[in-house]
């Protein structure tokens, strides 16, 4: 394996918004001209709370009253880099009823649209491409990869950095993983006055949590192999 100079795969806009509806911890529910903030998920994800179906065809279901509804998610990144937001989501539909966080059950939301934003570029997912997508298998464990990745394991971090192709400039102040996911871990490097994102791909596509391992450690094999300095600063 060689340092990587071809665009590595990345997730889909579907994928990404799959993994931030599994793996938030909070969200927000605009419905009734109420704002509520739901907290605590329990690790089900918002997912866990509303559910998503497609449009009614049914034309008195059509008829009846519905209540607009909108749900707000922030992805952040559990390592402390500069501008932590990652992305933001947003999935708007109807409800039967106004929202309520005293349902015993998973609220049935008739599905509208759903926008992925983040420093590029605003994406809209449709319904289908939702559940043609499988869960990124990392998705609900990447919080505590990372985490781990950095305060167990922090000496490795320079050593992922000589993958990276070009090399990063001497203005760099530090580099810290900002995300993982099924095709590879990605580096934040920060600058004086800017930074910049940096994929490291895995090998193949993790398929199983259990992969993920072996990956990494591939990677480090790799990086293991190249000597050029990081000027990584602490």
């Amino acid at each position: 394996m060689r340092p990587f100079h071809t665009p590595a795969a990345s997730p889909t806009a579907a994928e990404r918004v799959r993994s931030i509806l599994a793996s938030a911890h909070s969200m927000t529910v605009v419905s009734d001209g109420r704002l509520t903030e739901v907290r605590r998920l329990d690790g089900t994800g918002a997912m866990g709370h509303v559910h998503l179906h497609a449009p009614f065809e049914d034309t008195g279901a059509q008829t009846a009253t519905r209540v607009p509804v909108k749900l707000e998610l922030t992805d952040i990144a559990p390592t402390p880099v500069r501008d932590r937001v990652r992305a933001r989501v947003t999935v708007t539909g109807l409800l039967a009823a106004p929202y309520s966080t005293e349902a015993t059950k998973s609220t049935c939301m008739e599905f509208g649209q759903a926008v992925l934003e983040d420093a590029r570029e605003r994406t809209y997912v449709t319904l289908h491409a939702l559940e043609a997508t499988d869960l990124d298998p990392i998705a609900t464990s990447e919080a505590g990869m990372l985490t781990h990745l950095l305060d167990d394991h922090a000496e490795l971090v320079p050593l992922l950095l000589r993958l990276v192709r070009p090399r990063p400039g001497t203005g760099m102040q530090r580099a810290l993983p900002v995300a993982m996911d099924r095709y590879g871990v990605t580096l934040r490097l920060e600058y004086p006055h800017t930074h910049h994102d940096v994929r490291l791909p895995f090998k193949t596509p993790v398929t199983d949590i259990d992969q993920v391992g072996p990956q990494i450690h591939a990677l480090l094999a790799t990086a293991r192999r190249f000597s050029h300095p990081s000027h990584l600063l602490t």
